[in-house]
């Protein structure tokens, strides 16, 4: 089996090189400010480890949604001109056009590697928050990837429940490599639960996925997550499991598995 090496750009941004191609996860290089969702703000404190002049050539990017600046800025959207496919969500597509190809749960893409095979990339349901709050927060999704030789990748998306993830396992695991957004995000919108994986439930997720290796995004860089690196590093140690964990500072990356 080939490795997959995943570069750290930043908060949910990461450089997935699988099967010879390039794939950008939720593509995010503006400067650190305020960025206005509605009448609320996220704070960015950190900028990318990355410009998105630095990247280099993207075979494609996995949006897990694009109606929330932490996951889609303004830099992230002039890259999708130029990147061949983005696959997303139905309500990606409609507000966005061209290039964003929606993916259905369950649905899969076939994408050609230069070795003469492919790419299967699946979307995955993502739940964004507790249960009921979809009509606040909006459609994601997640991506499997699978393909003869290469190891099984979950890319979770902004997901908070379990209950998905045995789902996900259910029906495309087990993986080798687990992308987990993480950081318990909190915001006023849903004031008494996280909006992406806990700490605990991110080793949870890594049980549950079989995932030999995990490599969390999304966990720092914004003012409302509320577990950082070092709160994963403690949930994997106190569950058994910290020889699983990629902790990557940002610009750095791994092969795996």
């Amino acid at each position: 089996m080939t490795s997959v090496e995943i570069t750290y750009v930043g908060g949910p941004t990461a450089l997935i090189a699988i099967g010879g191609l390039r794939l950008l996860t939720d593509p995010t290089f503006d400067a650190p400010g305020e960025y206005p969702v509605g009448t609320r703000k996220l704070v960015k404190t950190a900028g990318p480890a990355l410009p998105a002049g630095k990247v280099g050539p993207v075979d494609a990017v996995l949006l897990s949604h694009d109606q929330h600046p932490d996951n889609l800025d303004a830099s992230g959207r002039a890259l999708l001109e130029d990147v061949p496919v983005t696959l997303s969500t139905a309500s990606a597509r409609e507000r966005i056009g061209a290039p964003v190809r929606a993916l259905r749960p369950w649905e899969s893409v076939e994408l050609p590697r230069p070795d003469g095979g492919s790419l299967r990339v699946t979307a995955v349901p993502a739940q964004h928050g507790p249960d009921g709050s979809l009509p606040l927060v909006g459609e994601v999704t997640g991506f499997a990837l699978s393909g003869e030789g290469l190891p099984r990748v979950y890319v979770s998306g902004d997901n908070a429940s379990l209950d998905v993830v045995r789902e996900i396992a259910d029906r495309e695991g087990p993986f080798d490599v687990a992308v987990l957004f993480a950081g318990a995000a909190r915001t006023p919108l849903v004031p008494d639960a996280p909006l992406t994986l806990t700490s605990e439930d991110a080793a949870r997720a890594a049980e549950i996925l079989g995932a030999a290796r995990v490599v969390p995004l999304h966990f720092e860089h914004w003012g409302h997550f509320t577990e950082d690196g070092a709160a994963l590093t403690a949930a994997y140690e106190r569950a058994g499991l910290g020889d699983r964990l990629r902790l990557l500072e940002p610009g750095a990356s791994v092969k795996v598995p």
